[in-house]
């Protein structure tokens, strides 16, 4: 574990230092990294008092015997000028252990850059140590003035996972193991309706092929898991977030209502509906530190119908792969999903470059095939920031978790959890 851990350290470094072509900036896109250039730097962020901020590649500028460094920064911010980067790492999650990848993105102005958002479309290529393959294509475009926002999710997985049942009550002892292939195609469209609040409409499809069950988990042979599933429908989205800087938030709220509506006259198996509310709201605390209060919740319910066995509401199957530190990817799994976290995020160094976190969550899920909740399943655990990127406040993530029952794990991630 720990030479995962330093070698996706030493690769990542290395990969940003010596691969960087005029802009970086990064955040995870799935359960182990994620890369993404859709966000310009906070200027709000509080800075250092008695010395100018920090981030690793100052320090290995100053290893150089270079007094002054301002790569990872955007140059040239002149609208349809593209900006190009590759970065490989090597990544840690308790459902892929180690997973080495090579990721590549740009980034890109469509209009004036004072009122657009930067625009990025990102890739990699990610395999990982229990045979899995990811391969997402993630684009975040935003048109003159932050007009519209579109966002496009696509992926490809190869993905055999543990499964453990149904509801609060599934135990470990129960694992199955599941194989599948799975595409995903999200894509959606919103509006800007004024300020921070936007509306927008879009198309689900995710299809899983080649399924295969090794195991006689008795929940998954009652419920269902056919060799191919397809889920395709509708969304509509309802989104305010005022939030200055979506990679490491220093204050701000971001909320968004997505409800799904999948139909067989689109291709879906079945007619099903589910709903997504979501919440993070970021406190300054105390108020011109560097120090964040940060609170998540999050809810993913099943509102008609019956979903495939693996579209279920599942720890760590939200979109940011991030749900319920302290437990494997699918621990728990059911029609409705309940989750809240809160973390304090704080500095450890006045320059900004080693940071601290401490973090508790819950999570609970319906029984099936009753709706009740009766079981919450707590995590707690604690985490260390190294900054990479000063400019977009963007940190290496590295977090131990513990759960119920001996549940624990390493976690590390490029850019916050939420």
């Amino acid at each position: 574990m720990f030479k995962a851990f330093l070698s996706f350290i030493i690769l990542s470094f290395c990969g940003a230092f010596f691969l960087e072509v005029q802009a970086q900036v990064v955040v995870p896109i799935d359960n182990s990294i994620r890369v993404q250039t859709s966000v310009i730097p906070d200027s709000s962020a509080p800075s250092d008092k008695k010395g100018e901020d920090k981030d690793i590649m100052d320090v290995l500028g100053q290893l150089k015997k270079k007094s002054k460094r301002d790569s990872f920064k955007i140059k040239d911010k002149k609208s349809g000028k593209i900006l190009y980067s590759m970065v490989p790492a090597v990544g840690y999650t308790l459902s892929t252990g180690v997973v080495g990848l090579l990721s590549a993105n740009a980034a890109f102005y469509l209009s004036d850059t004072a009122t657009t958002n930067i625009s990025s479309i990102s890739t990699s290529f990610n395999y990982t140590q229990y045979n899995q393959i990811m391969i997402p294509v993630i684009a975040n475009i935003w048109t003159k003035d932050n007009g519209y926002n579109i966002i496009f999710d696509w992926r490809y997985f190869k993905y055999p996972q543990d499964t453990y049942g149904l509801g609060g009550h599934s135990a470990i002892a129960n694992a199955d193991r599941i194989d599948y292939s799975h595409i995903r195609m999200h894509q959606t469209v919103l509006k800007k309706v004024g300020g921070s609040l936007y509306m927008g409409v879009g198309y689900l499809l995710d299809y899983r092929w080649k399924i295969r069950q090794e195991g006689s988990n008795e929940d998954v042979t009652k419920y269902g898991l056919p060799p191919k599933s397809v889920s395709s429908g509708l969304v509509a989205n309802i989104l305010y977030d005022n939030r200055k800087n979506s990679i490491n938030p220093v204050a701000g709220l971001y909320a968004n209502a997505r409800y799904r509506n999948n139909l067989t006259v689109l291709g879906s198996n079945t007619n099903w509906q589910s709903l997504v509310l979501e919440l993070r709201k970021y406190v300054n605390f105390p108020r011109g530190s560097r120090n964040t209060l940060a609170f998540w919740d999050f809810n993913w319910l099943t509102l008609s119908g019956k979903p495939p066995y693996l579209d279920l509401p599942s720890t760590s199957w939200d979109p940011s792969n991030n749900t319920g530190r302290g437990y494997i990817q699918g621990r728990f799994r059911s029609p409705n999903m309940l989750y809240f976290e809160t973390e304090y995020r704080f500095s450890l160094t006045q320059n900004g470059l080693l940071g601290g976190v401490v973090f508790g969550n819950a999570q609970s899920f319906s029984n099936w095939p009753t709706k009740k909740f009766d079981k919450v399943a707590p995590g707690v655990g604690f985490g260390i920031r190294v900054k990479i990127n000063k400019t977009s406040r963007t940190n290496i993530a590295v977090d131990y978790g513990f759960g119920a029952n001996g549940s624990r794990g390493l976690f590390v991630n490029l850019g916050e959890v939420f």
